[in-house]
């Protein structure tokens, strides 16, 4: 019996990184043909795992390697029906600390990269859409880009930038039979995540994420954080055809985590 995403071609941009890597894992799980974009084959994670789809090279800030890896993905593959953005950075700083450069580099990755990587997508998602199912945009918001971290003010700005995109891709992209959300993950337990805890930021004081395991838990409704997986599964639906009328949405996926007041948790 095929998975859920038999005959479907997917393409993940952060795809060595952790939450990239799952839903890679996942997409290959359900039948996808899967390339795996990133700067480099071990990525975020380490070496490479097998069973993870092919890696393509690519700086999602330069427009030459995303014509480029789509151009490879025609090739071998002749269309595209899922594209997700997941590569992104995160800047522990507030606005007075953070350099022009940082903030740039903070837009590059998190949204211009969203911007090339669909634009030159688009064209592969048309052809699968006119097979007569509907291709799907899912990029990376985050509950940051709703509420705010402290010290965190440029990763808010990106995030809340990749919502309203995603927006605008999904109404003027529907006619054609592309739907684009946004899922918006809350605390995950990624290389990122444990780079926030033991930065000079907010986090967690130069803790880790051993240390404060117990006080993260706490801080959510549901009493834990969230794993690679857990975002990989709401990924999974929202690929696949089961999803046919779930467009220009952006789902957080959070612990319950903005849903309380702050203030209450005593």
């Amino acid at each position: 019996m095929g998975g859920r995403l038999e005959g479907k071609v997917a393409f993940v941009t952060g795809g060595r990184g952790g939450i990239g890597r799952a839903i890679c894992a996942r997409f290959v799980r359900e039948g996808a043909t899967v390339y795996a974009a990133d700067l480099s084959d071990a990525g975020s994670m380490g070496a490479a795992l097998a069973n993870n789809g092919s890696f393509v090279r690519l700086d999602v800030t330069s427009e030459e390697e995303a014509i480029a890896a789509m151009a490879e993905v025609e090739r071998t593959s002749g269309k595209l029906d899922i594209l997700v953005n997941a590569a992104g950075i995160e800047l522990e700083k507030t606005i007075e600390h953070t350099t022009l450069e940082e903030w740039n580099r903070s837009f590059a990755v998190n949204v211009t990269g969203t911007f090339l990587a669909s634009k030159h997508a688009l064209r592969l998602l048309r052809k699968a859409a006119a097979g007569g199912t509907t291709a799907s945009i899912i990029n990376f918001g985050s509950y940051d880009g709703f509420i705010a971290d402290p010290g965190l003010a440029a990763y808010c700005a990106t995030k809340g930038a990749v919502h309203a995109l995603t927006r605008a891709m999904a109404v003027d992209h529907g006619p054609e039979g592309i739907r684009v959300n946004a899922i918006c993950p809350g605390y995950v337990d990624t290389p990122m995540l444990q780079g926030f805890f033991s930065g000079a930021g907010s986090g967690g004081g130069g803790g880790t994420i051993d240390s404060l395991k117990e006080a993260v838990r706490n801080v959510h409704p549901i009493r834990n954080y969230g794993t690679p997986d857990d975002i990989a599964n709401l990924v999974n639906w929202l690929a696949s055809d089961e999803a046919r009328y779930a467009t220009g949405q952006l789902w957080v996926l959070d612990g319950g985590l903005s849903a309380q007041v702050q203030q209450m948790r005593l």
